[in-house]
């Protein structure tokens, strides 16, 4: 193949990953808006979502706008907030030699005409980089509160494009286990060997050789290590009122060109294929977050359905004195109940439906339903009993009597109860049993099922009512 060849293939396939990148990009920002779009959230299902929702419409705008974002991490007096003004080109981010003056996030955003200055960029810079590079500043990881900004930097690491990693001098134990989790997220990092100003070139070298080749082998290659002087003193020579000689200490030149080499390059090479990846990474953790409160919200709604069926057959029950009557009733309330609950997870049952659902529920829960038609034989008749001798004990048998029917109703709303939290978890798996049988699925759901609290329930709310 001819030089000529040669060049003209390898063009071709940098337009090729050139035009994947931008079809990625355009994918990422249409699936924010379909999700966004999409939501289907009630007022209750936001609460507590509003963060969430937030962070992707945020993604979307950072799609939009093209921004490219850079978090900064390291320990306090490292340089970090110098650093990203040197970077800059002008004092942006507050600097100082107080320990912690980054007390929470800061970030700036530096449009494209600043940065190609600023980096000394030609202006037929590649289409493929973003419009505009956001550098955040964080805490350091070593300060007083520091799990609130650990979580801190696990929220903004999960968030941007690049993170730079800033050291003076070795490695510290804490750096480096810092450095090892930043590296989980999955994020481009270069570690930033920052002051070597104050360093002689022999132990500079050394310095930097030891971290290459020994502290971050299995975390970092070596051409994400970069050395970097962001605020650099230099000495001048003066005289003093005695005629003796002094020095005095003066802001240099930054040294951080070969840093910014590598942000531009990682942003030629991959700066919207990263975007779009994060953002895709983001919406998918989001949505799942989403998807599980809006099922936990659908959940509780559907608690409460239960827990009304579970008291109006209480009271219907607890009120009845005849037999018959106290078990049609109750079946028509549990058939009810599968009736509002197929509707409430956008199954809708008929009547028959839910009455061939209720006996394979009732086949399922054995015992329990046999103890719900025996209290209710047996009971009703001791309330009717007790009911036709009120007038002539002058109604001394309405205790007993209320007792009873506490006694029947608690029994018959632990069974409906239990009927609701079946068809609950049958209707949520899709109208499905699952892999395992019926029986085996009522089994799991009964063991779970506290009868003590749930009688204890009904009788405190049965109190109001006799």
């Amino acid at each position: 193949m001819s030089p000529e060849d040669s060049q003209e293939l390898t063009k071709a396939i940098d337009d090729f990953k050139t035009m994947q990148s931008e079809q990625n990009y355009r994918l990422a920002q249409d699936t924010l808006r379909r999700i966004l779009v999409n939501l289907d959230l009630s007022q209750r299902e936001r609460a507590g979502l509003e963060t969430e929702i937030a962070e992707l419409s945020d993604m979307l705008v950072k799609l939009d706008r093209s921004v490219f974002q850079v978090a900064v991490f390291g320990m306090v007096g490292r340089g970090k907030s110098s650093l990203l003004n040197a970077l800059i080109g002008k004092e942006v981010f507050q600097a100082g030699v107080l320990h912690g003056v980054t007390q929470e996030r800061q970030q700036v955003v530096w449009e494209i005409e600043n940065w190609q200055d600023a980096f000394d960029l030609d202006k037929d810079t590649p289409a493929t980089l973003q419009e505009a590079i956001e550098f955040i500043d964080t805490p350091g990881i070593d300060e007083v509160d520091g799990e609130q900004r650990q979580l801190l930097a696990s929220e903004i690491a999960r968030q941007v494009d690049l993170i730079l990693f800033v050291i003076v001098g070795d490695i510290t134990e804490l750096e480096l286990k810092t450095l090892s989790q930043l590296r989980s997220a999955g994020k481009p990092i270069l570690l930033v060997f920052n002051k070597v100003d104050l360093f002689p070139d022999r132990d500079k070298l050394a310095i930097y050789a030891k971290i290459r080749d020994e502290r971050v082998t299995e975390i970092l290659s070596p051409n994400e290590i970069i050395m970097v002087s962001a605020a650099p003193l230099t000495m001048r020579a003066i005289a003093r009122e005695d005629g003796s000689m002094g020095v005095s200490y003066h802001p240099g030149t930054p040294q951080v060109a070969e840093l910014k080499l590598r942000i531009v390059e990682i942003l030629q090479r991959e700066g919207k294929t990263l975007a779009a990846l994060n953002a895709m990474l983001a919406a998918d953790r989001i949505q799942k977050q989403t998807i599980d409160r809006k099922m936990d919200r659908r959940d509780e709604a559907a608690n409460d359905i239960i827990w009304q069926s579970v008291m109006t057959k209480a009271i219907s029950i607890a009120l009845n004195p005849i037999t018959a009557v106290d078990m049609m009733a109750g079946a028509a309330i549990d058939i009810a109940t599968i009736v509002r609950l197929s509707k409430f997870y956008g199954m809708p049952m008929t009547r028959s439906g839910a009455m061939k659902l209720l006996q394979t529920i009732a086949m399922g829960m054995g015992g329990v339903k046999i103890s719900e038609s025996i209290a209710n034989i047996g009971l009703s008749g001791i309330k009717g009993v007790l009911a036709i001798l009120a007038p002539a004990t002058g109604g001394i048998s309405i205790a007993p009597y209320t007792a009873v029917a506490l006694t029947q109703a608690s029994i018959a709303g632990v069974s409906t109860y239990a009927i609701g939290q079946i068809t609950k978890t049958y209707l949520a798996n899709g109208a499905s049993w699952g892999e395992d049988s019926p029986k085996a699925v009522i089994a799991q759901i009964l063991v779970t099922i506290d009868e003590h609290s749930i009688v204890d329930r009904i009788k405190r709310d049965l109190g109001f009512r006799f």
